[in-house]
């Protein structure tokens, strides 16, 4: 066993690694692993024959080629597979980011694996749903508090859906007035891409705001920007930067001036909950993405939870279902003549909203406003540390205190070295940490780097990662042929970029994977 000095704050790792073939590869004709049991008579006779239930042209001439394997192999081979990767259980994650991957109670999870809440179906009677409608009540009723809206929906599934809601709900409000000619959507380069994306995705034309000196959105081009065209603007506050808009109020103004609405995007609201509200700052509509904020396990697209709020003259609009309380029972509320309509085809992710519940139940008012300053004071501790690492700057608003992350740069270190930051994010792997997130596209700060270590991690873990990546920095300058080479711990070394941005190579399923191979379908 490999000695690990403590007093560095680095541990040794290695990950297992596996000779491990795609689970379509694997088994044999004829293996199960479990068996569906048999419909009871009654069943039966009340269904008839499911196959008459599919029509025709979508019945299949034969059966999937689905991989034939017994329990114990397939298991083997998931924990094989959890063997090569370093879960956000093991590591320090927060590296990630904007996404705010903070820790997920696992009492929690009880209660979403409960069978009562793990067998609800979309179909049953709202009769039969009182507990997890009255749930979804009350937790609208707390992201109200904390937002200063009037009303919530939470139709959407992710935050870029929740985008889109807005959007179309911002349409649907100005064309009742008559102002078709609204079609433009304002937002800046440093908010999340989403709001552009998804603005854009509605039919606005996107103009996109570039910071000042500051780091700060430039107000003198949104004034020249805001026009009886504009619909709306779109923004996340802080921004990506950690950089807190402490003149928001002049921007809203100024849009509401101008007939158009404000959206704001709360992706980074970890450092402000209890804090500031949406609604004080002059806005009009909001989403939380509970998955981020309200601590779900989350990353790589898992199921998510975008909370649309909005103030009075806006709920109308709002997706249906609502969910709604008439004094005896709570009802999913289909009957909104002026709504935008269904985002999806059923109402929500509920295993997002009771993880959400049980996170405001559990820390409650005074919880949720130290989990905020906490997330600050970690952030601004971390940021404290890495700018005493040379080769490491915070170039945007130099000076400024950050919120609940910061935009860092390696450029210094780039150019004395070569190495840089997609070299040191893989180097990285091989201490035991996952990767972190650079930047969203363009890269307005150059080599970025962007840690935000929310309230859940402890003084040794924020100096653990501020010793590994002081350790690297000091790699690149001593040895940058050691970085510019790794990972050398990991399963998996250098992964070769084409087959993602090569349409010809890249796979997303098994059937476009034989295809590219020149394999038969199967």
């Amino acid at each position: 066993m490999k000695n690990t000095d403590r007093s560095k704050r680095l541990r040794a790792y290695h990950a297992a690694m596996w000779d491990e073939p795609i689970i379509m590869e694997m088994g044999s004709p004829g293996e199960r692993g479990i068996l569906v049991p048999e419909a009871e008579p009654g069943v039966k006779e009340f269904v008839g024959d499911p196959s008459g239930l599919i029509p025709t042209g979508l019945r299949r001439k034969k059966s999937p080629a689905l991989p034939e394997l017994g329990q114990m192999q397939v298991l083997r081979h998931y924990l094989r597979l959890s063997q090569e990767t370093i879960g956000a259980d093991l590591a320090i994650d927060f590296g990630q980011g904007t996404c705010t991957m903070k820790y997920s109670p696992k009492a929690h999870e009880t209660f979403v694996r409960n069978h009562k809440l793990a067998e609800l179906h979309p179909y049953q009677d709202d009769r039969t749903l009182q507990g997890i409608l009255e749930l979804t009540h009350s937790l609208e009723s707390y992201l109200k508090e904390l937002s200063g809206m009037d009303k919530f929906s939470f139709q959407a599934g992710s935050g870029s859906q929740a985008i889109y809601a807005n959007a179309a709900v911002i349409r649907a409000y100005h064309r009742e007035k008559g102002e078709n000619s609204r079609d433009e959507v304002i937002t800046t380069i440093l908010s999340h891409p989403g709001n552009a994306g998804a603005a854009s995705t509605a039919g606005y034309k996107v103009i996109t705001l570039m910071p000042d000196e500051s780091g700060l959105p430039d107000l003198e081009a949104l004034k020249a920007s805001v026009s009886g065209k504009t619909a709306a603007l779109f923004i996340t506050n802080p921004e990506d930067t950690g950089i807190f808009n402490e003149r928001i109020r002049e921007y809203t103004d100024l849009v509401h001036s101008a007939g158009g609405l404000c959206c704001y995007d709360h992706a980074n609201a970890n450092g402000l909950m209890g804090i500031v509200r949406a609604r004080d700052m002059g806005f009009d509509l909001c989403h939380y993405n509970l998955h981020k904020s309200f601590s779900s396990p989350h990353g790589s697209h898992g199921p998510g939870a975008g909370a649309q709020g909005v103030v009075d003259k806006l709920a109308k609009f709002l997706p249906l279902p609502t969910v709604e309380f008439d004094g005896e029972k709570y009802f999913l509320d289909y009957n909104r003549p002026d709504s935008i309509g269904k985002l999806r085809k059923f109402h929500g992710v509920p295993p997002v909203f009771v993880r959400a519940y049980a996170f405001i139940r559990s820390l409650g008012a005074d919880g949720l406003k130290m989990a905020a300053l906490l997330s600050i004071l970690n952030n601004n501790y971390l940021l404290a540390k890495l700018l005493d690492i040379p080769g490491l700057s915070c170039p945007m608003g130099e000076g400024r205190q950050r919120i609940e992350q910061a935009r860092l740069s390696w450029i210094d270190l780039k150019d004395k070295t070569g190495v840089g930051t997609d070299d040191i994010n893989r180097r990285i792997l091989d201490y035991g940490l996952q990767t972190y997130f650079t930047s969203h596209h363009p890269r307005i700060i150059p080599e970025p780097f962007t840690p935000e270590p929310p309230e859940s991690y402890s003084k040794d873990d924020l100096d653990e990662y501020a010793a590994i990546i002081r350790q690297v920095a000091g790699e690149a300058c001593n040895n940058p042929d050691l970085v510019l080479n790794a990972p050398h711990n990991c399963p998996i070394g250098q992964i070769d970029p084409d087959p993602l941005v090569n349409a010809e190579k890249f796979a997303s399923t098994w059937r476009a994977y034989r295809k590219n191979q020149g394999k038969p379908k199967n």
